[in-house]
């Protein structure tokens, strides 16, 4: 049977659109309807669907590409009994992008709320009750229709589900992830103010009993790094471990480096990627620390790379860019692409590309203050190292006491990966690394 070309239909104004998402593959069996990718506009999120029934034979396009009316995207093998080859017009489906939601005027339920369980309803092997989903939230979330309409038939609640895609994007995994989370945990869900499994949810307080209150949204940032943090504080068993550095030395040696190249001799030099490069050694030294946990808990995966995040504080709130392959960059070369991805980060131009396929992450407060604190794990890696602020303090040599300058470090870890003796020497082993950085050399 001849091949038939499947072009993107009239899109309007639409042009040279970014294509974010190639949803088949060349193989795949298809239907009318199906979505075959998702474009991307300045103001809104499309997706192509399938003229007709058949069989990819090959993609023409891939992620990234950018597209217009008439652009080849595939060749289609019709199915046997489809009647012509000749592709029928089909209008291409489209979600407002989340940096323009459309304001609505429309008051229809965009799903019906699922039946509500008894409440004399004990049944241990029944499923928990589904949380009542916020219609105008639902509308704003940022995710395609197919999405939008497989949240409806299993009444999930959009504003709630943490997205993994591009930008953000809700995916269909991200869906059925969040339906699982449910079944597991009860009506407890990722983001809310509800606990975890058992706990009972806070109950509602109206403040303005007590005096002038004003409620602000937060970033999008805010709720979704809440999200995986609450996430992350349930699933995984926290210990950390404290220690201290003395970076007396180190310091000094910062300093003279930083002296020496001058005021235009490029990024200054920080703490931080001494910090980076230590810890790099220690996870060649205990590789443990570099590995991630099976799903199923079965399983140690181990890393063969090196790949810090580091925490960013921005004015919406907090992302973690990694640094790749630190073992093989110099301090001067760690400092200028710190100071790079740091720039992006608030000037909001990071992919999410930018912020995954961590190993270990770093969260320095040194800058803000504070003694110490107790950093939660960033999974799927298996500990996190959180830096405060150096102080001079007197240290005992033996025969009198000297000043030193002392970094204070606190490791969170995953307590089903590391044990508290392999805790401890990862710490000890940081402290000596950046108390002498000469033993980075051996």
């Amino acid at each position: 049977m001849a091949l038939t070309e499947v072009r993107v239909p009239d899109i309007g104004d639409f042009k040279d659109v970014e294509v974010i998402e190639v949803l088949v593959q060349a193989g795949d069996s298809i239907q009318a309807e199906d979505a075959l990718i998702t474009l991307e506009s300045d103001k809104a999120v499309l997706e192509i669907p399938a003229p007709m029934a058949g069989v990819v034979r090959e993609m023409k396009i891939s992620q990234g590409d950018r597209v217009s009316a008439g652009s080849l995207l595939l060749l289609l093998e019709p199915a046997a009994d489809t009647p012509s080859p000749t592709p029928i017009p089909t209008d291409p489906v489209v979600a407002a992008a989340p940096s323009s939601p459309a304001p609505s005027t429309s008051h229809t339920p965009v799903t019906p709320t699922p039946p509500p369980i008894p409440a004399n309803h004990t049944g241990s092997g029944s499923a928990p009750p589904v949380p009542a989903i916020e219609h105008e939230a639902f509308k704003r979330a940022y995710a395609p229709p197919s999405v939008r309409k497989f949240a409806r038939e299993l009444g999930v609640d959009l504003s709630k589900v943490s997205g993994s895609g591009r930008k953000q994007r809700i995916t269909r995994a991200d869906v059925q992830g969040f339906v699982k989370d449910t079944l597991r945990f009860g009506s407890a869900t990722s983001g809310s103010a509800q606990g975890g499994p058992g706990i009972p949810p806070l109950p509602e307080t109206d403040f303005s009993q007590w005096g002038e209150i004003e409620t602000t949204p937060l970033s999008r940032i805010n709720q979704l790094t809440g999200e995986f943090l609450h996430r992350n504080w349930l699933n995984i068993p926290h210990v950390t471990q404290f220690d201290a550095a003395d970076i007396t030395e180190m310091e000094a040696f910062r300093q003279a480096l930083n002296a020496e190249q001058g005021p235009s001799g490029g990024p200054k030099i920080t703490p931080l990627v001494f910090i980076m490069k230590a810890v790099t050694a220690c996870l060649q030294t205990y590789p443990r620390f570099n590995s991630a946990l099976s799903t199923d808990g079965k399983n140690l995966i181990r890393r063969h790379y090196f790949h810090i995040g580091i925490a960013v504080d921005t004015a919406d709130g907090l992302v973690v860019p990694v640094i790749r392959d630190v073992d093989r960059k110099s301090l001067r070369q760690l400092s200028e692409e710190l100071q790079q991805v740091s720039g992006k980060a608030r000037e909001k131009k990071l992919r999410p590309a930018d912020m995954q396929g961590g190993c270990f992450s770093i969260s320095s407060l040194g800058g803000i203050g504070g003694t110490r604190f107790t950093p939660i794990v960033n999974a799927p890696e298996v500990a996190i190292l959180g830096v405060s602020r150096s102080t001079m303090q007197p240290v005992w040599n033996g025969d009198s006491f000297e000043p030193r300058l002392m970094l204070p470090l606190a490791l969170s870890y995953d307590h089903r990966v590391i044990d508290g003796a392999d805790g401890a020497r990862f710490t000890t082993l940081l402290s000596q690394l950046l108390g002498d950085i000469r033993r980075l050399l051996l």
